[in-house]
């Protein structure tokens, strides 16, 4: 039987797991290329060949997506299997019009074929896009379970952007840690909060050996908490899903894939943000749960913001900072940052669109509707750089960070700022808690 020719479709994760766990020792496929979209820079990469397996002695080779159709023709390719997330659906059908019309069939695959199975009981939160509040619900989850006496280690979605056989697993039980490993801005938001409150995240490119590291930590391991990316479904087979909305987009849920998949697939929906949302937001997303997974348990919550130092903000011009990926693909038009601007009475918000350079002025280009904020990219050493150069190439009187992590520890800022954080508090009942206790109560941990 002739091997299919095979072009997985990615953005340094997704992809890097579907080939793992469905086509690296699979003798029926040849992996002809992997493409890259959404993350800068990181297409010219070779998937290596010590995570490729025995039938990839080479490696296989990481192409920009906007290559395809001549990829499809020069591999003679069968099939293109998309494998990243928080695209609209009207952007799927669009790759698969570009991946039929070059001759090839177009597949997704789903959790049977793609998620692990852990000895350990798994929560995997998940969302409907990205920045909804995955990040705070997961820190919520853990400081309930660790209340309750129990070891929870989390395992997040994959970021490998830089050496992947170097990050095949990745462990971070300290801040110097996230040095060892050479990690991003994007990287640190996620995994430094976890660090910061005493508990142990693992990362990496081979989410088996990460999963099997992880349920053996040496500071030990009750539960394996899935902490999400994007809008993606977890890699674990989960024993209970929590997926968070958000009523600032409503209508996503059942529009952006693949959120809707972890929509229907919840025990749980956490409709976050409802202090700053509109009523009508709010009951869109409350029906389109209902309707498409009436089972499902809703509870709402809020993420207040809390300011480091609110004098700095009052009456003053800032330059608002926010977590870059919720800007880019996600979206968003604000973040924390800006309600903080607006709550704390900022004189006015600095556009520093004209201030960009490199890199950064290079985002505005292709996501044009960003707005008055500065996006925290920093996938590479020379974004990092062009961040700091335009932050301080900004006038304006101070700065406000919205991201999760200390920007001060990796640029330095040439005026006055102050940091924004905020955790998930729920409205009423059911809340995250009860859940967790009748969670708990159905396993005897030792």
């Amino acid at each position: 039987m002739k091997k299919k020719n095979v072009i997985i479709l990615g953005a340094a994760g997704r992809d890097f797991h579907n080939f793992n766990t469905y086509y690296r020792d699979n003798e029926n496929y040849h992996v002809v290329a992997f493409t890259a979209a959404q993350i800068p820079d990181i297409e010219g990469r070779k998937y290596p060949p010590e995570l490729a397996g025995k039938l990839y002695p080479d490696g296989i080779p990481i192409f920009a997506e906007e290559d395809l159709p001549e990829l499809i023709r020069r591999y003679e390719v069968d099939e293109c299997v998309f494998s990243y997330s928080d695209v609209p659906y009207s952007k799927v059908m669009n790759l698969s019009a570009v991946v039929n019309a070059a001759g090839a069939n177009f597949l997704l695959l789903g959790p049977k074929s793609t998620m692990l199975k852990s000895s350990k009981p798994v929560i995997s939160i998940v969302a409907t896009r990205t920045g909804c509040g995955k990040s705070q619900t997961s820190r919520k989850v853990i400081e309930y379970l660790m209340d309750k006496g129990l070891k929870v280690v989390a395992v997040r979605h994959p970021m490998p952007y830089g050496n992947l056989a170097a990050q095949k697993v990745q462990r971070f039980a300290t801040l110097e840690d996230l040095e060892k490993h050479h990690c991003t801005i994007e990287e640190m938001e996620e995994y430094e909060p976890h660090i910061v409150r005493g508990n142990v995240i693992y990362a990496g490119v081979d989410y088996e050996a990460i999963l099997r590291a992880a349920e053996n930590d040496p500071d030990g391991c009750d539960i394996i908490l899935w902490d999400g990316g994007n809008n993606d479904f977890s890699f674990f087979r989960s024993d209970l899903t929590i997926t968070v909305a958000d009523p600032h987009r409503p209508g996503h849920e059942l529009s952006y894939y693949p959120g809707e998949v972890n929509l229907r697939m919840a025990d749980v929906v956490v409709i976050n943000k409802i202090d700053t949302a509109p009523p009508e937001g709010i009951l869109t997303v409350r029906n389109n749960t209902s309707k498409v997974n009436p089972s499902a348990v809703i509870i709402e919550a809020a993420s207040p913001i809390k300011v480091q130092n609110p004098e700095i903000i009052k009456g003053k011009r800032v330059l608002v900072i926010e977590d870059g990926p919720t800007l880019t693909h996600g979206e968003m038009k604000i973040g924390a940052g800006t309600v903080a601007a607006q709550k704390y009475g900022a004189a006015e918000i600095i556009d520093p669109r004209e201030y960009a350079v490199g890199k950064l002025a290079e985002t505005y280009r292709i996501y044009p509707g960003i707005g008055k904020v500065l996006p925290a990219m920093g996938y590479s050493e020379q974004q990092l750089k062009d961040l700091e150069a335009t932050i301080n190439n900004v006038d304006c009187d101070a700065v406000i960070i919205g991201t999760p992590i200390d920007l001060s520890r990796l640029i330095k800022i040439n005026k006055p700022y102050t940091r924004v954080f905020y955790e998930l508090q729920e409205i009423g009942e059911p809340d995250l808690n009860q859940i967790l206790n009748e969670f708990v109560s159905r396993y005897q941990f030792v």
